[in-house]
C-alpha cells in the first residue's frame, strides 16, 4: 500500500472522529445554553461528566427546565439519583406539576417513592383530580328466601396520595365490594325488597369502611344492574327430596331381598319336610311287607285299611269339588 493512501485513510478517520467529537460538543452546548437561557444552574463539565455515570443529560435537562419554568425547585443531583434508582424522571416531574396546579401536598420525595414502588405517580396524581369509576365483575348472593340475585355495582374512587405506597390497589376494592353485596343481600328477609330498594346495597356497603388500609377514597358505590337467577331454595328442597327418596326406595329394596331371602328359606325348609314324608312313606310298604311276615298284620286286615283309605281319598276329593263349585258361584 502507498504512502499516499495511508495518509488518505488515516485523515478520513480523523475527519470521522472530528465529527462525531463536533457533534457531541455541540448537544452538550445546546442543552448548556437550554439550561442557561430557563434559569437552570448546570456546568458544562456535568453535562460531560453525566455519560461517563451512565446518566441521560438530556433527561435530566429537559426535566430540570419543565419543573423550573412550572416553579418547582428541583436539583441535579435529585433527577439523576431518582435516574439511577431506575425510576421514570419524566413522569415524576409531571406528576409533581399536576399536583401542584391542584393545590394537591406532594413532595418530591413521595413522588419518588411512589414511582419506585410500581406505581404510576402521574395517573395518581390524576386520579386525585379526575375520581375514577371501577365497574366490578358479577357478584351472585341468595336471599333468605332462597332467590339468586345477581348484582353489578360501579364504584367511584379517589386515589390516595399519602397512601399509595403500601395501600392495597383496585383488586381489594373489588374483592371487598364483592363481600359486602353479598353480605347485604344474604341478610334480607326476601329478595324482593332488594329489588324493590337497591340503594339499601350501596348504603350499606358504602358504611363498612371499605377503603380502610387502601390507596384509594371510595367515594360512591352504585348498583348498576341487578337481576334474578335461580330459585336455589327450591332446588334445595327438590334435591333433598330426591335424597329422601333414594333412601326411600334404598330401604324398601333391603326389605324386599329380606323377604325374598326368608321365602327362600322357607322353601327350603318346606322342601326338607317333604323329603323326609317321601322318605318315610317309602318305609311303609316295607313295614307292611315285615308285618306279614311276622304274622302282626292279615290278609284281611291289610283289604280292610285299604278300604278305608279309599273311602277317605274319595270324601277328599267330593270336598274339593265342593270348596271350587262354591267359588265358582261367588264369582258368579
Amino acid at each position: 500500500m502507498e504512502n499516499s493512501q495511508i495518509i488518505m485513510i488515516v485523515l478520513i478517520i480523523v475527519g470521522i472522529v472530528t465529527l462525531i467529537f463536533f457533534f457531541a460538543v455541540l448537544r452538550i452546548f445546546r442543552l448548556w445554553l437550554s439550561a442557561q437561557l430557563s434559569g437552570v444552574k448546570i456546568s458544562l463539565l456535568q453535562l460531560i461528566i453525566m455519560p461517563w455515570r451512565k446518566v441521560n443529560s438530556s433527561v435530566i435537562v429537559e426535566n430540570m427546565v419543565t419543573a423550573q419554568k412550572a416553579g418547582i425547585p428541583l436539583t441535579r443531583d435529585q433527577l439523576e439519583a431518582h435516574y439511577l434508582a431506575g425510576g421514570n424522571v419524566k413522569r415524576v416531574v409531571n406528576a409533581l406539576i399536576s399536583a401542584e396546579k391542584a393545590n394537591i401536598p406532594l413532595d418530591f420525595k413521595a413522588a419518588t417513592a411512589i414511582d419506585l414502588a410500581g406505581r404510576d405517580v402521574f395517573e395518581a396524581v390524576q386520579m386525585s383530580v379526575n375520581p375514577k369509576v371501577i365497574e366490578s365483575p358479577p357478584v351472585t348472593a341468595v336471599a333468605k328466601d332462597g332467590i339468586q340475585l345477581i348484582a353489578k355495582a360501579r364504584v367511584t374512587v379517589r386515589a390516595n396520595i399519602q397512601k399509595l405506597v403500601g395501600g392495597a390497589g383496585e383488586a381489594t376494592i373489588l374483592a371487598r365490594v364483592g363481600e359486602g353485596i353479598v353480605t347485604t343481600i344474604g341478610s334480607a328477609a326476601n329478595h324482593k325488597a332488594v329489588m324493590e330498594n337497591p340503594d339499601t346495597i350501596s348504603k350499606t356497603v358504602l358504611g363498612k369502611g371499605l377503603d380502610s388500609g387502601t390507596a384509594f377514597e371510595i367515594l360512591s358505590i352504585d348498583i348498576a344492574d341487578i337481576d334474578i337467577g335461580k330459585n336455589i331454595g327450591a332446588e334445595l328442597q327438590m334435591d333433598q327430596a330426591n335424597a329422601d327418596k333414594n333412601i326411600a326406595q334404598a330401604k324398601a329394596e333391603e326389605r324386599r331381598a329380606m323377604a325374598v331371602a326368608i321365602e327362600h328359606e322357607m322353601i327350603a325348609k318346606a322342601q326338607e319336610a317333604r323329603a323326609k314324608v317321601i322318605e318315610a312313606e317309602a318305609q311303609i310298604p316295607l313295614a307292611i311287607a315285615e308285618a306279614f311276615r311276622s304274622g302282626n298284620l292279615g290278609i284281611m286286615d291289610y283289604y280292610k285299611m285299604k278300604n278305608i283309605q279309599a273311602d277317605t281319598d274319595m270324601r277328599d276329593s267330593l270336598g274339593k269339588g265342593q270348596v271350587k263349585k262354591d267359588d265358582k258361584n261367588k264369582n258368579l
